[in-house]
This record gives C-alpha cells, structure tokens and sequence, in this order.
C-alpha cells in the first residue's frame, strides 16, 4: 500500500511514526482483509529498519500480529511477516519478546516449508534472533538445525 511505499526513504520512516501510522499498521497487520495484513506487514517491514520504529511497533503489540501472520497469513504476508520480525529482531528486547510471542517455531516452519522468498526471510530472523541464548535452545528445541542446514545446502529452492 501507499505507507508501505513511503517508509522505503528514511526520513518517511520516521515521519509516519511521529504521525501515529505504526498503531493502524498494526491493527491492519491483525484484523484487516488478507490484502490489508500483506500491505500493513510489506509496511512494517519497511518501518523496523528504524531503531527507534522497532520499540514503538513492539509497544504496539505489532510482535504478536506478525507472529500470527507467520503462522497463518497467505503467502506474501508470511513472507513480509518474517522479515519485518527479523527487522524488529535487530533490537535486542525484542529478541526475547519474539520469542515470547510464540514467533520461534512457526518461523522454523516457514523455513523448512515457505516459498523461497518467506524461507530467506525466516532464517535470517532466526539467525538474528539466536543471538540471544536462550533463543538458540529455542530454535534447537523446534527444530530448526536441519531446515536451517538444508537451507545451507540447497539455498531456498
């Protein structure tokens, strides 16, 4: 959609933030129609390469929303789900809250069995979120060592 085009330049990211767009962002990536949940997380993804964008969509409730997405969205929202969680992944309170959130295992699946696009997407949230400890054991206990080394092997194919 038009916001997720107007966060791609970095002075945008910051304004549509000081202007409240993450909140409505983050309720369309929870209740809108499918077309609304991709466009609100290709946006959100867009937003989280901002630092301070990563603490406001975490304040927001903007994980859990992802999360779901990875779990359930189509396609295209699991893909722009995955990498806007690895974006908010770069904040390291949000590394405990991803996980929190239930959103290890469901990107361990994305990784084993999304579209290339959303398996890229998945394993480098995963490997950012695994700088944590804990995450690591997490990631262990879901399984990801052998997509993540399929992945390794064959590329996202």
């Amino acid at each position: 959609g038009a916001l997720g085009n107007l966060a791609c330049n970095a002075d945008n990211k910051v304004a549509l933030a000081a202007a409240g767009g993450i909140g409505p962002l983050v309720e369309l990536a929870r209740s809108g129609t499918s077309a609304a949940k991709e466009n609100a997380a290709a946006a959100l993804r867009r937003l989280a390469f901002n630092a301070d964008n990563r603490v406001v969509i975490a304040a927001a409730g903007g994980i859990g929303s992802l999360v779901e997405l990875v779990h359930s969205g189509t396609s295209v929202a699991k893909e722009n789900a995955a990498a806007a969680l690895g974006n908010l992944a770069c904040n390291a309170d949000n590394k405990v809250l991803i996980a929190a959130a239930g959103g290890i295992s469901p990107l361990v699946e994305l990784a084993r069995s999304g579209t290339s696009v959303a398996k890229q997407n998945a394993a480098a949230a995963l490997w950012k979120l695994a700088g944590n400890a804990d995450n690591e054991v997490a990631i262990i206990a879901a399984g990801g060592i052998g997509p993540l080394v399929e992945l390794a092997r064959s590329g996202t194919s």
